[in-house]
């Protein structure tokens, strides 16, 4: 599978722990150069680390600022001259019914599921049409297919990114730039930390700790997206545990 990914030049935004963390141990083993961004600067330095990163392939990246989501695609421009893939990834899943008003919960996930795709769209896409090439892939999740109670915001935001994915798809075809959506159901990651309602986190938790399958499953079709063909786009994937039923 690696074919189509050696050589690449990846950004991953939210790469430091969970499914951004996988999908970079596995694309390194591929041969892609990466560039990786995460608020936790330690967290991401040891990963790069251990991966034998340059030291400068890490940025400290907070995607609610759009401008430290613009110097980390910089960075990756600096580096190696171009940028062929960027990964939206960093994301929160603070679950809460509607009626207990956790406006900073919402706030916070409108702010990170949201706003941060589209601050990686808008700091990546300039370069991509410029060298009429690229592709740029969006984390997106079931709940985004399908809400649930006490989901509503989060569902609504990974909706959101399918719906903006879907407009960039069309709008980006003149530049032969590729757009992926993937869709994750239960994944392990530290989304389940981000719950600020304890009966729901412990609920929460102990679905994950039954149903859910590695985060190398996400970093698995994160790959086969990229390594596809050239003239192959694959627009999106919606997977979930087997025994998961919504």
């Amino acid at each position: 599978m690696n074919q189509g990914i050696e050589g690449k030049v990846v950004v991953i935004a939210g790469a430091s722990s969970g499914l951004g963390e996988a999908l970079a141990r596995r694309l390194v083993k591929d041969g892609a150069k990466l560039v990786l961004g995460a608020r936790r600067e330690d967290r991401l330095k040891k990963l790069a680390s251990e991966l034998n990163l340059p030291a400068d392939a890490t940025v400290k990246t907070d995607v609610t600022h759009p401008d430290q989501v613009q110097a980390l695609v910089d960075q990756a421009i600096r580096l190696y001259g171009r940028i062929d893939v960027m990964v939206n990834n960093a994301g929160l899943m603070p679950h809460s019914l509607l009626g207990l008003a956790k406006i900073d919960d919402w706030n916070a996930m409108i702010d990170v599921n949201l706003k941060g795709v589209l601050y990686g769209i808008a700091a990546a896409l300039p370069y991509m049409q410029a060298q009429k090439s690229g592709h740029i892939i969006n984390t997106s999740s079931v709940a985004g297919h399908k809400v649930r109670p006490g989901s509503a915001v989060y569902a609504a935001t990974k909706s959101a990114v399918r719906v903006i994915s879907e407009g960039l798809r069309q709008e980006v075809k003149p530049y032969n730039i590729r757009t992926t959506i993937i869709s994750p159901g239960a994944v392990h990651s530290e989304l389940v930390d981000s719950i600020t309602e304890a009966d729901v986190a412990a609920n929460i938790k102990q679905f994950y700790d039954q149903t859910a399958i590695s985060a190398d499953s996400f970093a698995n079709v994160v790959a086969f997206a990229i390594s596809q063909p050239e003239d192959v786009d694959i627009n999106e994937i919606l997977f979930r545990p087997t025994q998961q039923e919504l």
